[in-house]
């Protein structure tokens, strides 16, 4: 018989006979390579075959845990589900997060929602009928109350891990998220302005998903810290479904009468900044644009947007990473991402 699968041999009758407990890190592959006085491949050979038989799960960077009597064997597959695939910031959200499934030998089994709970749920009744190990959701339309908790409440039965990213369910209780300070990243953008000598701030806002509540509350906060607070009838909200009514003379005419406005992503100010210019408002000297993401819109637009970066910060990275520890059976908590300010040619001071 060849030696790893003798070293196999002993360390199933270990896990089978208790020695290891469920959840615990076999010892490393150095440790092991120095107790069989074998080499580094053939330890891995042996890990392969427990791997394939469900005894461990084989983790990069992590070692290697062994599964419980009762845990059902790895399927190798984490469904990652986000309202958007290829539109926006989404592509290099999944780019990164794909990358650390892959480095520990998962499969992503990818579906979006297109913010839609009618979508969401049947995803994830579709889902319940597959072998998964895990699931990383951007959840949908999170500012309003979500009908499809209780099927999330089965995953969570089947001790599934789950981890949300960019948003989450307040409802749903002892979850995990990876999201921005979006109200910091508000509170940020207002400062930036008044600092710059801006006194009459309009605000553009999502109104159905979480981001946007968190962004206007700390956009108003600023506001109201620097009692500058503005007329309601400068702030504009709009939903998933009416985004492209939003584009309009009139919200031209408004935000003219204000000399900045934050806007909810770089996809709005996108589009905000030709609008203002067709009505003969100049951007930025008639009046400054700022927002959130920095994302590649913010480059092609015909003015360069002043945006909030994640920096070096990836929202895809850091919830897969996550997720494969949870995966391992480690506690982990909830992480918040800062933002930081790109300043470009959207924004200028006021002139005195």
């Amino acid at each position: 018989m060849p030696k790893y699968q003798i070293i196999a041999s002993i360390l199933r009758d270990e896990i089978r006979n208790g020695q290891y407990a469920s959840g615990q890190m076999l010892p490393t592959e150095e440790q092991l390579t120095e107790r069989f006085a074998a080499s580094r491949q053939t330890i891995r050979q042996a890990l392969s075959l427990l791997v394939a038989e469900g005894l461990i799960s084989k983790l990069r960077g992590s070692g290697s845990r062994v599964h419980g009597q009762n845990e059902p064997p790895r399927s190798g597959n984490i469904a990652v589900i986000a309202t958007y695939i290829s539109d926006y910031i989404f592509p290099g959200i999944l780019r990164e997060a794909e990358s650390v499934l892959t480095a520990n030998k998962y499969t992503a089994i990818l579906a979006a929602t297109r913010n839609s709970v009618y979508n969401e749920r049947s995803i994830l009744a579709d889902l319940l009928t597959k072998p998964i190990d895990g699931m990383l959701v951007e959840g949908t339309k999170t500012a309003l109350p979500n009908p499809n908790l209780d099927l999330y409440g089965r995953f969570m039965e089947r001790r599934i891990p789950i981890v949300f990213f960019n948003g989450y369910y307040p409802d749903l209780s002892g979850t995990v998220s990876v999201y921005a300070d979006n109200f910091g990243g508000g509170y940020e953008l207002v400062q930036y302005l008044l600092g710059i000598g801006h006194e009459t701030i309009a605000g553009i806002f999502k109104s159905d998903d979480i981001q946007g509540h968190q962004r206007y509350s700390g956009y108003l906060t600023a506001l109201r810290d620097a009692n500058r607070l503005i007329s309601d009838s400068s702030v504009f909200w709009y939903t998933t479904e009416n985004k492209h009514e939003l584009f309009t003379e009139e919200l031209a005419q408004k935000i003219a009468e204000c000399s900045a406005v934050v806007c909810y992503n770089d996809e709005i100010a996108f589009r905000l900044i030709p609008l203002l210019q067709a009505h003969g408002i100049r951007v930025p000297q008639d009046v400054s644009v700022v927002s959130f993401d920095n994302s590649s819109l913010s480059d092609i637009s015909p003015v360069k947007i002043t945006s909030l970066s994640y920096g070096n910060q990836n929202i895809g990275r850091t919830s897969a990473e996550l997720l494969i520890r949870r995966i391992a059976g480690e506690t982990v908590e909830s992480q918040t991402l800062r933002w930081t300010l790109m300043e470009k040619e959207s924004s200028r001071p006021i002139e005195i």
